[in-house]
Parts: structure tokens; sequence; C-alpha cells
């Protein structure tokens, strides 16, 4: 990956949430603390189920009086019925602005470039535009929201050039991070299952929100034994939740089969080990090494 390359992220979208209490809205539904989110930091979140179940998550950005909210394309139509479900008589507008604006991805060390502070969800304004140093993990890079019109002119301004989105899918899966690849996570796993912990995904210390109580007591009572892990396949092919097996003893699933695969595995289990052989009923796969593990 080269420091001049930047990403167009195609399976992104974005909703804009403004208006009298948008914060109080928020705030009360969020898995994260909005007060970190200012014009200069911005964060991750999830949406839970009352359970404590994923179901969407999404980049919070300051801009303007609102927020804007980088999520997958595939969950706008779906995270937008929600929040105007949850909004009742709250005095809030939301739009779905992803046919105005996109976001494009870039390299750490370009961010740099503009600002030598380098913590994750630091933003700073390029042309108006944010920019934004991941919130789940510096090594992934920055990120751009922009209109689209603009985009190939800042590109061209910083000296950029659009590559092949596959390295930085790349990269994020060897992170362990997926990104828009999460349909077969909703409703189905916990949260804090989907490493939301280590993606800074969860604040433990603000007040309630959808699916708080249960979440917080998983992370008290140290209840959770399953997560996500990236998988590379070695030989043969699987389909999602094919049964992993290590020395024939079940030690996880497949959870989603694409391109940049991940498993549920047992992670407790002494069995589990990373970089070992795994098997299914028709492949070989090895589990990768995340950022966090």
């Amino acid at each position: 990956m080269n420091i001049d390359s930047i990403y167009i992220l195609e399976d992104r979208g974005i909703i804009y949430i403004s208006g009298d209490d948008t914060f109080n809205f928020l705030q009360n539904i969020i898995s994260n603390d909005l007060n970190k989110v200012s014009d200069n930091q911005s964060c991750f979140s999830y949406l839970l189920t009352p359970q404590g179940k994923y179901l969407f998550e999404f980049i919070i950005v300051k801009h303007k009086n609102g927020y804007f909210l980088d999520c997958p394309k595939y969950q706008i139509e779906n995270l937008y019925k929600q929040l105007i479900l949850y909004r009742l008589r709250s005095k809030v507008e939301i739009a779905n602005l992803s046919n105005e604006f996109v976001v494009a991805a870039l390299l750490k060390d370009k961010f740099i470039e503009f600002k030598k502070n380098n913590n994750a969800g630091m933003t700073i304004k390029f042309r108006e535009d944010p920019v934004i140093l991941d919130p789940r993990c510096t090594k992934l890079g920055a990120r751009i929201i922009i209109n689209l019109e603009k985009l190939y002119l800042s590109a061209k301004k910083l000296g950029l050039k659009i590559s092949n989105i596959d390295d930085y899918n790349e990269l994020s899966h060897s992170l362990g991070i997926p990104n828009s690849d999460t349909e077969n996570f909703q409703n189905k796993i916990f949260g804090l299952e989907t490493n939301s912990e280590e993606l800074n995904a969860i604040d433990f210390k603000k007040g309630c929100y959808v699916g708080q109580e249960n979440t917080a007591r998983m992370k008290l009572k140290e209840k959770i034994n399953r997560r996500i892990y990236p998988i590379e396949i070695i030989d043969g092919s699987f389909e999602v939740d094919d049964i992993v097996k290590i020395n024939k003893i079940e030690i996880g699933k497949i959870i989603n089969n694409s391109k940049f695969s991940f498993g549920l595995f047992k992670f407790k289990d002494p069995n589990f080990k990373l970089d070992e052989i795994l098997v299914t009923e028709k492949a070989k796969i090895k589990v990768k090494k995340p950022f966090w593990s």
C-alpha cells in the first residue's frame, strides 16, 4: 500500500442527524458516549438490541449542527427506520445523504502529514470536509467524508491516486476489523462477541442505552466465551455456519463467507490457538492474529 493511495469505500453510507434534541436522542440509544465527539474528535459506536446483540454500527462525526453516521450501506435503510422509531417526539431531523456524500480512506502516514497528533478518532478539516483517524484502530488509517463532486479534486490537491479497494479491505481483515460484511452478525451474536470493546465501540462508564444492562452484566461477570476472528482459507471451501474443529473438537463456526471471512470461536477453550490449522467439513483454514490479540 502506497502513502499516496486513496480508496473509495463504495460500501459505506451516510446518515445525517440534526435538530435541538440530537445530542440527547443519540446519547440515549448508542453504546458509546457522545460527549467524546467534537469538531476535533469522532468515535465508533453500536446500536444494540435490548438484549445486547449486534444490530448496527457507525462512526459518529460532528458536522455543523449535527452528526454524520458513517455506516455500512446495506444497513442504511433499516438503520434509518430504527432511528425514526426511536425518535418519538424528539426534535431531530434524520436524513439519508448516501447519494450526496462518499467515504474514502487514506493511510495513517498521510494523515500524520496534516496532524502530528495521531490518537484514534482525531478529526481535522480539509477544505471544510472532516478527515477522521479511524477510531477503531489507527493502523487502519483515516477516512474523509466528502461530497462526491469534490472527491476527485480533493484527491488531486492531496496528491492521492484512487487505488484498488481490495488493498484496503485486506489491511482491515489482517487487523481483525470487519468493515461492511457484517450482515450475519445482526441480531445473532452479542456486541461484545464482535470485539466491540477492543474496537472502542462501548463506554462502560456512561449511563443507560439500548442493550446496556445485559452488556454491562456480561462484561462484569466475564460471560463472553466467543469472539470473532479473521480467517484465511488454506484449502477447499466453506459456507456460513459450517462447524470448525481442531483434532475433532468443535471450536467455532464460520460467521460470514466472503473474500475476507470471519469465524466465531471459543477463544477461552485451551484447544484454540492462533495460527493453528483448523478444519471444516470441506476446508482447511487458519485463524489470523488481529491487532488486539
